[in-house]
């Protein structure tokens, strides 16, 4: 049997991670700011991280959901604490899209209501309905596609008003969008998905699961704005690398026995995981320290000849030059030995680094962009 070939790949094997760093099988050392579609929120192989899953191992890894778990209450709580949202509901599941598919469910089981609107640009998922939610048709089968769906234009307030009625079950937004390129809704947009949800009866959907847990600078980004929806999804840094998401609900929403199910979601070795990393945003103050290094890093970023625009806040950041993101990063990388991402905007590199990275480090990226740049130039 081979692999089923859908992934255009690197020719690099790591075999080692501590930090931000990379090793390859041949020794090669790497500088991650991409940490896996930011994915790696505190840092490879994080000592603490480290402990509590070898702890929990030698205990129990894995029982269904047909006990109790006390860990899932002790993440429930700590997360609450953390991100402010302490009267908030948490439902456990494995990745971004099936928490993405329990807040549109939940959001239908709510108003009884089908039409949802969505952003232009917007990635919530593959799985079926986050994927028709989805603005990239080259990624939605013939039986995803549904009739219900409206993309309107980010920060286009006339836009939402016109699509939204008492039809709407619910209006879904990213937090900070990643895939399309690093773009920011408003703190005016959000507070009138806000007024025109509560008006007609729909749901507030956040979609956190690239733009949440600190990377912003702010625990969640739409906190940055003061709005507050009707549920939030969670994903990516929540495990640093363990398959954890979860769906946070709002006390309006009603629990019920079968309402909601996984097989793997909040598993022992989960919940271990998403307590570490709670644990080790809270005593090494990593959401302020976002902060302070997207505010550091953004203005040398915007002085290197031939950025056109630096997008984004925290350590969520887009950068975009007048060259084709992938040769930029493939320079990045065979010069500086630096994993960056790509987004759907071609001219746009991702900088999504642990919210742990070393000065140093974004140093050493500043130096590596504007010698590739400065090779695009004389090219």
């Amino acid at each position: 049997m081979k692999l089923f070939d859908v992934y255009p790949l690197y020719n690099i094997t790591p075999v080692k991670a501590k930090g931000s760093r990379l090793w390859d099988k041949n020794g090669e050392e790497y500088l991650d700011l991409y940490g896996g579609h930011a994915v790696i929120s505190v840092g490879h192989s994080h000592p603490h991280y480290v402990k509590r899953l070898e702890e929990q191992l030698e205990q129990i890894a894995f029982y269904s959901n047909a006990v109790k778990i006390p860990q899932q209450e002790e993440l429930a709580a700590l997360l609450g604490a953390i991100s402010g949202y302490t009267d908030y509901q948490l439902f456990l599941s494995n990745s971004g899209a099936e928490a993405n598919e329990n807040a549109l469910k939940m959001a239908s089981f709510h108003t009884g209501r089908k039409k949802l609107i969505v952003m232009k640009g917007s990635f919530h998922g593959r799985t079926s309905l986050a994927v028709a939610a989805t603005d990239n048709p080259s990624i939605v089968a013939s039986m995803n596609a549904v009739d219900f769906i409206e993309f309107i234009p980010l920060n286009d307030l006339e836009a939402l008003e016109n699509a939204m009625n008492e039809e709407v079950a619910a209006v879904m937004i990213e937090g900070i969008q990643g895939v399309a390129g690093i773009y920011t809704p408003t703190a005016e947009y959000l507070r009138l998905v806000r007024r025109l949800c509560d008006a007609n009866g729909a749901v507030m959907i956040l979609d956190e699961v690239q733009s949440g847990y600190g990377r912003s600078g702010a625990f969640f980004a739409h906190q940055l704005s003061g709005v507050k929806p009707d549920i939030i999804s969670i994903a990516k840094g929540m495990g640093n690398g363990f398959p954890v998401a979860g769906t946070l609900l709002s006390p309006k929403f009603q629990a019920k026995h079968g309402l909601l199910g996984t097989t793997f979601g909040g598993n022992y070795l989960a919940c271990a995981a998403a307590l570490a990393v709670l644990e080790i945003i809270r005593e090494e103050k990593l959401v302020e320290r976002a902060k302070i290094l997207g505010e550091k890093l953004i203005p040398e970023l915007k002085a290197i000849p031939g950025v056109e625009e630096v997008r984004g806040t925290g350590l969520m950041l887009g950068i975009q030059t007048p060259y084709p993101a992938a040769q930029i990063r493939k320079m990045l990388l065979s010069d500086s030995k630096i994993f960056t991402g790509s987004a759907s905007q071609p001219n746009t590199v991702r900088l999504l680094p642990a919210l742990n990275v070393q000065e140093n480090e974004l140093q050493q990226f500043v130096d590596g962009l504007k010698k590739a740049l400065n090779k695009e130039v004389r090219a």
